[in-house]
């Protein structure tokens, strides 16, 4: 599946779009078998959008410990990313008050945990830092449970008599184990410790650095992750205040101490493959003004060490924008696009493309993403339009994932008004795919639109051109309809 993954993200477009409509057939047949053993979702779900091909940034659950799993799991789809780690005896839902998520949850709510990740979006990766004792039968417990969680990595703090015992069920079951740094006095907060434990076992055993703590350990975090090479397996990266000092709290990555630029230039340097955590200890109630800055830091210092070509589409002052009626009325804050007056388009042009984002629409709401836009003041004679509509009242051609006036939708997967949808929108060349929420509801080839006023089933259209002859290359825009509606997460990647 990974193969197939990179070949999606690499692949030569100039062989036409045949080979992108073979490659989404390979994925789907080959999901059935992956997701058997993995939580990780097929492209065709949303492709990750990380910024540098190797590197997945997510969020430590801990950092939303005052909110509910569920909670933390909105919160991390609404940064953008896509992985997450959790903790155990975290609260679960308000819904099950008094449940937690943990290694003995009983097997009703784990279903229901993984239909909420895949409902998001989000790939849970990591689970700790939790106990695995010098006790066979309870490290089998917290081994069944990531397994059937689909989890690649346990991050836990176990003696060292037990690592024999651990590393061989970490071959058994395929699964890596992560030893955690917290503060000294901490067993592990040197990282010469970790190496002694580590001595002699699988690469299945490694460290789970944590910069924060070495921080407050006094330990330099670039020479921690140097004397760690080839046994780092995940990361909880952090920027702090002050060095030295245990009561020293997290910063904005870039502003702090730890030198967040220097520690990425390393693990680069190592051809680290991992995942990072952000765990965000300060100001608990109200910190995602602070992680999000910290994702754009982290972003623009990868995507500079070996970009995956993902971007955002949006500068966040809109500065990149056309406003057909007026600057000001079309408000970026906080991640959060607010509808305003009149249409809003980029003023760079796009040819071939992923386009993935979120919208939410108001009860009634109605708008659409525009494809290519030859002329903005034409917009609607010269541009693809994917439409949003909050019911299926739209007809045949105009309800919610159409392609407007053209093609209708497979199947009607939209969610209800004030729950966030998610699409992915690809263009290659004469061909155009739409996956919302997880089902691929599109499968349109422009070459097939060959008369002007007419669809390839005879119905009529309003195009005075055929689409087959319709811009290749364009504007992206959001139509404005006069209801409220909102975006989040707007990224792009150019097909080659």
């Amino acid at each position: 599946m990974q193969n197939i993954k990179k070949e999606w993200c690499n692949m030569d477009t100039s062989k036409n779009g045949i080979r992108l409509a073979v490659l989404i057939l390979t994925m789907a047949a080959a999901a059935v078998t992956y997701a058997q053993t993995s939580q990780e979702l097929p492209t065709t779900y949303h492709p990750a959008t990380d910024a540098y091909n190797g590197w997945r940034l997510g969020i430590q659950a801990y950092t939303f410990n005052r909110f509910t799993f569920y909670e933390a799991v909105e919160k991390t789809a609404s940064l953008g990313l896509d992985w997450i780690e959790a903790y155990p005896r975290q609260r679960l839902s308000a819904e099950h008050p008094d449940a937690q998520f943990s290694h003995t949850m009983p097997a009703e709510l784990r279903e229901e945990v993984k239909a909420k990740l895949k409902e998001t979006g989000i790939r849970l990766v990591n689970y700790g830092v939790v106990g695995l004792p010098n006790d066979e039968a309870e490290c089998r417990r917290v081994f069944d449970f990531a397994k059937d969680m689909g989890i690649e990595t346990i991050v836990s703090e176990p003696p060292a008599e037990a690592f024999e015992m651990i590393d061989r069920l970490c071959q058994e079951y395929k699964i890596k184990v992560a030893i955690h740094n917290h503060a000294t006095p901490n067993q592990y907060w040197n990282p010469d410790r970790v190496l002694e434990v580590c001595q002699g076992r699988s690469e299945w055993i490694g460290a789970c650095g944590d910069t924060g703590h070495w921080m407050r350990s006094g330990v330099n975090p670039v020479e921690a992750l140097k004397k760690l090479e080839g046994r780092l397996i995940s990361i909880h990266l952090k920027d702090l205040n002050e060095f030295g000092d245990r009561s020293a709290h997290d910063v904005i990555w870039g502003t702090g101490k730890g030198d967040v630029k220097a520690m990425l230039a390393e693990l680069y340097r190592q051809e680290f493959k991992g995942v990072f955590s952000i765990e965000y200890e300060y100001n608990w109630e109200n910190s995602i003004p602070e992680i999000r800055p910290s994702v754009a830091y982290f972003n623009e210092i990868a995507s500079q060490l070996n970009p995956s070509g993902w971007k955002d589409l949006l500068a966040p002052d809109l500065s990149n924008c056309e406003f057909r009626q007026g600057e000001g009325s079309w408000t970026y804050e906080d991640g959060l696009l607010t509808r305003g007056r009149g249409n809003i388009y980029t003023n760079d042009k796009y040819g071939n493309y992923i386009l993935d984002m979120e919208y939410m629409v108001s009860e009634g709401a109605n708008s659409g993403v525009l494809l290519r836009v030859g002329d903005t003041r034409n917009y609607v004679q010269t541009s693809i339009e994917v439409q949003i509509h909050e019911t299926t009242d739209g007809g045949k051609y105009g309800s919610n994932g159409c392609i407007y006036d053209c093609m209708p939708p497979s199947r009607d997967v939209g969610k209800k008004a004030n729950e966030w949808n998610h699409y992915t929108i690809i263009c290659n060349n004469n061909k155009i795919y739409i996956v919302l929420n997880g089902v691929q509801i599109i499968d349109m080839d422009l070459d097939l639109w060959t008369e002007p006023r007419q669809n390839p089933d005879d119905t009529p259209n309003k195009f005075r051109t055929a689409l087959k002859d319709f811009p290749r290359v364009g504007a992206i825009g959001l139509q404005d309809h006069g209801s409220p509606l909102w975006f989040r997460n707007l990224k792009i990647k150019e097909l080659k």
